[in-house]
């Protein structure tokens, strides 16, 4: 049982700037990867960015440059600073984290609630 927590959403004006945590807790051996989805009205929920264990990273060609995805590994958490943002970004953030449980090392996927990022025009 694992649980996600987002931090971090808010409003902002276009061309802010916000900074998004996701911390982990609960009972699991190691977290393989993180990455943050979001899903806008009427819309599919898509990737933002994502980042291995091994520190590899992933964007959405539609965030590259403005959006950085970064991992604590201590903390369990990952954060995505949130540069140069548009009206088009305004949507629900979610968290999601693969993990690897004890014992036998089963493979779980979970996700956050979402947290509300709205840019103004």
């Amino acid at each position: 049982q694992v649980q996600l927590v987002e931090s971090g959403g808010g409003l902002v004006q276009a061309g802010g700037s916000l900074r998004l945590s996701c911390a982990a807790s609960g009972s699991f051996r190691s977290i393989n990867a993180m990455g943050w989805y979001r899903q806008a009205p009427g819309k599919q929920r898509e990737l933002v960015a994502a980042i291995t264990s091994g520190s590899s990273t992933n964007y959405a060609d539609s965030v590259k440059g403005r959006f950085t995805i970064s991992r604590d590994n201590a903390k369990n958490t990952v954060y995505l600073q949130m540069n140069s943002l548009k009206a088009e970004d305004t949507a629900v953030y979610y968290c999601n984290a693969d993990v690897t449980g004890w014992g036998t090392h089963p493979q779980y996927n979970y996700w956050g609630q979402g947290t509300q990022v709205t840019v103004s025009s």
